[in-house]
């Protein structure tokens, strides 16, 4: 039989029962928790396979070194392979050559190793920078002596800016190479520069003097020409025959010349001279175009205040075979000045 509506409204026995019991019994549940066993929950981290040498970095560095290698993403050794390049090295083989390590230039000298990409650069400019001659625009308060259709003359000496001075330092740098080491500049120098395209074609240094010798001129290497045999040779090709006759000339030197071989003979008697030309120079590729002939009439004209030298009054320190044969060319006669450096003031 259904049960009647009152009967969903009556009290339930939870409720007759909770209230029943006193407010202090309602706290007091140490007895009914007595009853059942307590049961612990414990959390505990999953450790990770490290390595010995990790572990002993653990032990030494602490907790918090460890928990940041836990931490730390995996993403470091996949970036590793990503970004690593193939290093592609030259390599060659020793089987006895001689510029094994190095190569040296025939025209600069210039000892670099080859296969190398940055010697070879390097060695590329600097080959420029010799045959070429060495950068230079020009300055501001620079000193112009002589305009030329090829290019201009300019002039540098003490009291100039720091900048023109190691301008002139890096030619004379240059010029060592072939005329020695530690003697071209000083401070009492006037350096005569030639610049043509941006660049310092040539280069005198001139400094005053006060006496110098007269060459003698059977000491500038004069020579004379002997027939030697003559040789023929006849070639016979049925009935025309071919005759062909050489003559060999030796060069003899004269006595003078054997005994004194690459020495100048000089006067004993002194001349009054004001300008010693120390040295010149002309780059490799810019030579026999009368850069030096320009320069020396610059230092003419502009070496004495108020007065232009002669041709035959400029003396010569330490020439050269190739310098010997400029002057020549250049004074007309082969009896030139030359002076030793302690004669200098």
């Amino acid at each position: 039989m259904q049960s009647k509506i009152s009967a969903f409204f009556k009290p339930s026995s939870l409720e007759e029962s909770s209230s029943k019991l006193s407010p202090n019994s309602f706290f007091d549940v140490s007895e009914e928790l007595q009853e059942y066993p307590e049961i612990t929950v414990t959390y505990k981290r999953r450790t990770k396979s490290i390595k010995q040498g990790e572990i002993n970095s653990e032990s030494n560095g602490g907790e918090s070194d460890y928990e940041e290698k836990l931490t730390k993403p995996e993403q470091a050794k996949s970036s590793k392979v990503l970004n690593k390049k193939r290093n592609y090295a030259q390599l060659h083989l020793e089987v006895g050559q001689s510029n094994f390590l190095l190569h040296t230039c025939k025209t600069c000298g210039f000892k670099y190793a080859t296969g190398d990409e940055g010697d070879e650069k390097v060695h590329k400019t600097f080959h420029k920078n010799y045959t070429h001659g060495i950068p230079l625009k020009g300055w501001r308060s620079e000193r112009i002596v002589d305009t030329l259709e090829k290019g201009r003359v300019i002039l540098v000496q003490e009291g100039d800016p720091l900048a023109q001075h190691n301008k002139v330092q890096e030619v004379v740098d240059m010029m060592e190479m072939e005329l020695g080491n530690g003697w071209i500049l000083h401070k009492q120098c006037k350096v005569y520069l030639f610049i043509s395209s941006q660049r310092v074609s040539g280069c005198i240094v001139a400094e005053p003097i006060k006496k110098a010798y007269r060459i003698l001129s059977s000491s500038m290497g004069e020579t004379r020409n002997v027939s030697g045999k003559e040789k023929r040779r006849t070639l016979q090709f049925g009935g025309v025959s071919l005759e062909r006759e050489i003559i060999r000339r030796d060069i003899v030197k004269s006595p003078e010349e054997e005994s004194h071989d690459g020495v100048i003979l000089c006067k004993d008697e002194a001349l009054p001279a004001v300008c010693g030309i120390r040295a010149v120079w002309v780059t490799p590729s810019n030579r026999r175009k009368h850069i030096a002939s320009s320069l020396l009439d610059s230092v003419r004209k502009n070496f004495c205040t108020g007065s232009v030298l002669d041709r035959a009054e400029l003396a010569f320190s330490q020439p050269t075979s190739l310098g010997k044969a400029l002057i020549c060319s250049y004074t007309g006669v082969s009896s030139f000045l030359v002076y030793t450096t302690t004669d200098t003031e």
